[in-house]
């Protein structure tokens, strides 16, 4: 809502929450809106809404999209999409159906070091990008507000899942855009050190094979602190992110037996991402500009969503694969279930 409000292209019209406080709360802020118990109130007594930003929990994002889409309004949906692959597929499906934008919010996306990678895997200077590592690191689940369910990511039957559900799509999608295709196969571990809430996994480790190149993943809710460390290896230099701390490798150093490059240098620079803001609302107007244009281009099946349902397939073959052992599961990104 912050971040809405500070655009001149978007009017908040309506608001539905089921909790009673948060939804005193929006209409302090908003006192022109028009405000309901629920979805289903508001997607029936609304006329004119061009979108609706679901913003709950995952159990409800399927139902909640499906309604919107079905009734010829563009859906912008939290991550993960949906709790499982077959809600996920429906989703996709009334997009289709309806001629309607399903776009997620994939925000890491949007992060200042992160557009900075992105913009030197483009200019070719680290070669064929071949690894990537990414570690997420975090003291606790992200808490919800106080009035209602702040554990509720630790909650199956709220959450699908624990920190892979809550985090694994930051991770996979940015895995997606560096290493350019969907993975093949993943082989995974998910733990549980939690004796509070023992029916969601607190911490993850996983391996993705893609075509050319493989991706690990390490995630934790266990870590004692907050903090991102990622990765991007090519072949002919590297990229280190620590935080808003960056260094940019171009070939290799002349170290001991081992010959260097030599055109072999480093940059090291700080870009402000606002890491420690867990509302991330400063990445926000790149990531709704990019819905904008593809509701202008009428792109319902848009790139981004796809990666977000392949983000839905790796998290279930992530926890298939740790109940088996750790046994490497395929992944299907072939997207069949729209050609039927």
């Amino acid at each position: 809502m912050p971040a809405f409000l500070k655009r001149s292209d978007v009017e908040i019209t309506a608001v539905a929450d089921i909790c009673d406080a948060r939804l005193k709360s929006a209409q302090n802020i908003l006192p022109d809106a028009r405000f309901y118990n629920n979805y289903e109130e508001l997607l029936a007594q609304e006329k004119d809404l061009d979108f609706v930003d679901i913003a709950t929990p995952p159990c409800d994002h399927a139902k909640i999209s499906i309604a919107a889409l079905k009734k010829g309004i563009h859906v912008l949906c939290e991550k993960p999409l949906a709790t499982n692959t077959k809600e996920a597929q429906g989703m996709l499906l009334a997009a289709k159906a309806n001629k309607r934008v399903l776009f997620p919010c994939h925000n890491y996306k949007y992060a200042p070091v992160v557009k900075v990678i992105d913009e030197t895997i483009a200019s070719g200077k680290l070669g064929e990008i071949t690894a990537v590592t990414l570690q997420t690191f975090r003291n606790t689940h992200a808490k919800g507000v106080q009035e209602w369910k702040s554990d509720w990511r630790r909650e199956f039957s709220f959450s699908g899942g624990g920190i892979a559900m809550d985090h694994g799509s930051h991770t996979f999608y940015l895995t997606f855009s560096w290493l350019k295709n969907f993975p093949t196969s993943v082989t995974a571990k998910a733990v549980t050190l939690s004796k509070e809430f023992p029916t969601t996994e607190d911490n993850l480790t996983c391996v993705l094979s893609f075509p050319g190149g493989f991706a690990h993943s390490y995630l934790s809710w266990t870590a004692g602190v907050r903090k991102v460390i990622y990765t991007v290896q090519g072949t002919k230099g590297a990229i280190l992110v620590h935080d808003d701390d960056a260094e940019i490798s171009i070939g290799f150093p002349n170290i001991g037996s081992h010959k260097g490059t030599d055109d072999y240098k480093v940059d090291k620079f700080v870009i402000e991402s606002d890491w420690m803001d867990a509302s991330h609302t400063k990445w926000f107007n790149s990531m709704f500009d990019k819905f904008l244009n593809c509701i202008e281009k009428e792109e319902w099946l848009n790139d981004e969503i796809k990666e977000s349902y392949v983000c839905i397939e790796t998290i279930e073959k992530c926890y298939e694969s740790s109940k088996q052992n750790s046994v490497t599961q395929e992944i299907d990104s072939s997207f069949s279930f729209l050609r039927e």
